[in-house]
């Protein structure tokens, strides 16, 4: 009987110290989250901040199309809340497929408009 009793009291240990363990994980966790900014619906981005984000949204994407091999002389990119357009004109066609696989793939850009055209005479 002393056998049983002590493994009930091993039992309800173990059950005590479990709980703890997540009780203790569950404040950690909602104290590390504290430190997060928690952003407020009430609050909006400002003009300047929206501008500022298609701004640099639209340079990534030039840079990446730069590196990627694509002509960007007579390339405008204009970057409107993750809508990227691409317009003017490329020396050759290949360029146009190209443009938009690598401007699709650019961080923060949601969809991609590609009006670009082939310069005459290709060049």
């Amino acid at each position: 009987m002393q056998d049983g009793v002590l493994m009930t009291i091993q039992s309800y240990v173990a059950i005590v110290v479990a709980t703890l363990v997540c009780v203790a994980s569950e404040n950690a966790l909602a104290q590390a989250n504290d430190d997060l900014p928690t952003p407020s619906p009430s609050q909006t981005p400002s003009t300047s901040d929206v501008r500022r984000a298609n701004r640099t949204l639209g340079t990534r994407v030039q840079r990446a199309l730069s590196k990627n091999g694509v002509e960007t002389a007579n390339v405008n990119v204009l970057a409107r809340g993750g809508n990227v357009t691409l317009s003017d004109s490329v020396g050759d066609e290949s360029q146009i497929g190209v443009a938009s696989r690598v401007a699709q793939s650019v961080q923060g850009v949601t969809s991609v408009s590609n009006r670009l055209t082939i310069r005459a005479g290709g060049q």
